[in-house]
This record gives structure tokens, sequence and C-alpha cells, in this order.
């Protein structure tokens, strides 16, 4: 654990802190023989011998830049911005098919309707890096062997260098009756934009009975958010008179509430205070949307099942590796991208980089992990187009802002080892309304004016100085 300065900061003195920051800011085994070949000759010659590789590529291909993004979403909008800075606009593309770019986080806030979903979009355009390539297309396929890649509208692209943005896959159709149980009410996601809403409806007509909160036996993005909606769910029926006529149940698949014990510890103070029904070990496996039940496996005991009845369900899909990746010779074992956990570059392929949610790294997915990793991935290529050893190392920094209600969060932040990271000089695992408006309202300032714009690195220079150097 973190050691902190022992000194008295109050409420307001942290609040102007967390602006200042955001306004300071704005001003398996086996290599290949081409990738040991591409490795050898970027050691002895750097980007020149780099450069001749691709001569062939370069020729069969539609397109060629030095650098090629794949992902319009946080990581590859961030990366895209610096690399911009680094390669000059003209040799930097960005292939995303979708027309509109989401602050996901924000989802949770939509689901508890303290927040609408029109706030979270905005036209890619808007936040594409001017002068940048956009491709609009998706992604079909990955040679890194030749330094292509394949588009679905039959391009082909070739490059220098590769950043794999593409963001982890959801897997609604793995719960028998979704997705099409999200035509009945009652039942919803903040995992998607299409279902998000849902959310907020089930929860606005709730009458009495079961509220059901889900969460799968898979990696997810953003841990915290499938019971960030219980706790806000919680609130909401206890403000409109209904939380005696309900009853609150989160279902896990993990043998914890959370997975770092100092906030977990905390979340289940919360839970008791607030008479929250908490069922380890137990995965959904079935929605029978049409009778309103919602079917359990027990992963202690397999076999074992139970039927839950709802008044309202939210889900949080089975999530998995970007099946792009997972189907090319870029993905490990269970389909990650296959990074060097320290600097971002590929372990078998060196002019290939990876970041966020589609990657191995073996930290909670999340933004605030995007933005750490995005200021280590910078400097990591900055160094190789050198002829320099990367030489800042990424520690696995994420953070998960619990939020608890409608006026407080408890801001989790941790490192590799699920040590607490902390950047402000206060126990955060305590529930704080400063911490909610920095989730609420500063986050997404410093989202769209400093992550995207390749400015946001993530808050380890204000740790240290908060700190007064101290860890």
């Amino acid at each position: 654990m973190p050691h902190h300065l022992l000194f008295n900061l109050n409420c307001t003195a942290i609040y102007k802190v967390s602006f200042y920051c955001a306004n300071n800011i704005l001003s398996n085994n086996r290599i290949s023989m081409a990738a040991l070949r591409r490795l050898q000759q970027c050691q002895s010659t750097g980007i020149t011998a780099i450069s001749h590789l691709h001569t062939s590529s370069r020729a069969c291909a539609d397109m060629h830049y030095k650098m090629l993004v794949l992902g319009g979403g946080s990581g590859g909008i961030s990366m895209s911005a610096r690399m911009k800075r680094l390669f000059g606009a003209e040799n930097v593309a960005v292939v995303e098919p979708s027309e509109t770019h989401y602050y996901q986080p924000i989802w949770t806030l939509v689901g508890a309707g303290a927040k609408t979903s029109a706030s979270s979009a905005r036209p890619t355009a808007s936040v594409m890096p001017s002068g940048v390539k956009w491709v609009k297309s998706k992604v079909q396929e990955i040679n890194p062997d030749n330094n292509t890649i394949r588009t679905d509208d039959g391009k082909e692209i070739s490059y220098e260098y590769l950043i794999i943005a593409l963001g982890l896959q959801l897997h609604f159709e793995k719960i028998k009756g979704l997705p099409e149980g999200f035509e009945h009410p009652k039942i919803g996601s903040n995992y998607s934009i299409q279902t998000v809403e849902k959310t907020w409806k089930a929860l606005k007509d709730f009458k009495a009975g079961n509220a059901v909160f889900t969460f799968p036996n898979t990696p997810v993005k953003c841990a915290g958010a499938p019971q960030k909606i219980m706790y806000l769910s919680d609130a909401y029926l206890r403000k409109t008179g209904k939380r005696n006529d309900a009853k609150v149940i989160y279902n896990t698949s993990l043998p914890v509430l959370f997975g770092i014990k100092k906030y977990a510890d905390s979340l289940w103070d919360i839970v008791k205070q607030r008479d929250l029904q908490i069922n380890l070990r137990q995965n959904l496996i079935e929605v029978r949307a049409d009778k309103q039940e919602a079917v359990f496996e027990n992963l202690d005991k397999p076999g074992e099942t139970t039927v839950f009845e709802y008044e309202m369900l939210h889900v949080t899909p089975p999530m998995g590796p970007n099946l792009i990746v997972k189907n090319s010779p870029l993905g490990d074992e269970g389909g990650w991208l296959d990074l060097n956990k320290e600097n971002l570059q590929h372990k078998k392929y060196p002019n290939v980089f990876g970041i966020g949610d589609c990657t191995s790294l073996p930290t909670a997915k999340t933004g605030a992990a995007v933005a750490a990793q995005s200021a280590v991935l910078s400097r990591t290529i900055s160094r190789i187009l050198k002829n320099q050893k990367p030489d800042k190392i990424y520690d696995g920094y994420t953070s998960c802002p619990l939020v608890t209600s409608y006026k407080s969060v408890i801001l989790a932040e941790f490192d590799y080892n699920g040590q607490p990271l902390e950047t402000f000089p206060i126990n955060q695992a305590k529930e704080s309304r400063i911490m909610f408006h920095m989730k609420a309202d500063v986050m997404p300032h410093l989202y769209w004016h400093g992550l995207l714009r390749g400015l946001w690195g993530g808050p380890e220079p204000y740790r240290k100085l908060m700190h007064l150097g101290m860890k």
C-alpha cells in the first residue's frame, strides 16, 4: 500500500486540484523467421531498415502508411493523435468503420438516468486528428508477416508500424435467450448503446420484486460497472419509495466482490448497510424474458442451477478477445494481443504494438488504463524510431471509479500487483462526493479534450506531486 503524506486536504482543495490537472493537460515461444529477421534489422539499422522490408508489400497494397492504427476507440484515437506528432499527419491512417465515437464510461450514469446517451456520443470525424487518413472500413484480416491488413471492402493496406486498438468482443449470444430477450421490457445492459437506455426504463418502471444484476465468467471491461448500477438502482429505489418492496441481488461469477481487498472491504460495508444480497460464483446462463426469469449456474457445484424471477435485470455480457486478433498470428493462447507488458510492443513482431481492451496486459481493462498506456506506448515507439531501447515501463496502472450512489464514489486505483496506486493523499476507499463529481463532470472533459488529443497520459505526474515524490 502506498505511503501517503499525512496532512489534511479539504474537499474543495481536492476538487480544485482535479480541475487543475485537467486544464493543465489541455494547454508462443515460436518466433517466425520473418519476425526474427525484422527484429535483427531493426536493432542493427533502425527505421531505414524497417522501411526496406516493405517494398514488396507496398507495391501490391492499395495504400501504404508509415503508421497504421486499427480501431477508432479511446486507444486508437489517442495514439493516432500522438503518432501524428511523431510521423506527420500524412503518414498516419486509422481504420475505423463507425461514424460515431462513444465515451462509454458514462453509460453507467445513463443507465441510472443521471446522464443522457446523447452526452456520450460525438461524430468520429470530430475526434479524428486533422490530416490523418480515416479509412472507413472494418478490419477483416491482419498479416503481420507481410506487414499488411485487409479490410472488409477488399482494400489491402501495408504499413511500417502497426498499432492495434480493436477492443474486445461482447457475447450476449452466449447467454441462452439473448440478445433477442432485450425486445422484452424489464431487461437492459449498460455495456451497449443499443441496450443502455433499456436499463433506465427497467429501473423507472420498477414496481416490486427482484432487481438482479450479473457479472459473467469471463474477463470484462470496467469490472466495477456491473455493481455500480446495483448501487445506483438501490439509491433510486430508496429515493422513489420503492426500496421496501424490492430485493436487490448481485450474482457474480467471481469468488470476491472486488479484486482489490482495500476497496472490497469498503464495498462489503456498503452492502451490509444497504441490505444488498451478494451471491458469489453464480453465472448467468439463460434469460427467459417472456417469463421474467434468469437462470444461473453454480460454478462451485457443476450442474446446479438456480432460477431467479426478476422485476428488473441488468446483464453484463460474457466478453472475449477481438476475433480479428484471435484469428491472426498476433494472439496469445487465449486470443488476446500478445504484448510485452512493460513496453506494449508485440512479443513476436517488433513493429507491432497494442493498447487497451484487446491486449493480454494483466490489468483491469479501463479507460484510465488506456490513458496510462498511451503515454508509455508513445515513448516506446519514439525510442524505437531512434534505434534506442524502450525505457518507460507501464506498471499496470488502472482506475475504477466505483459509483456507490448519485453523490458518492470510491476511487479505486491500482497496479499490476493489485496494490493501490492512489493519486490523492487521502483514503480513496472512503465514499466521496468530490470523487463523484470527478467521475461525472471532470473525467468526460478530460477524455474529450485531453486523452483523445493525445495530451493526457494518466495522473502519474500529479500523483508524485501530491505525494511529494512518494509513491
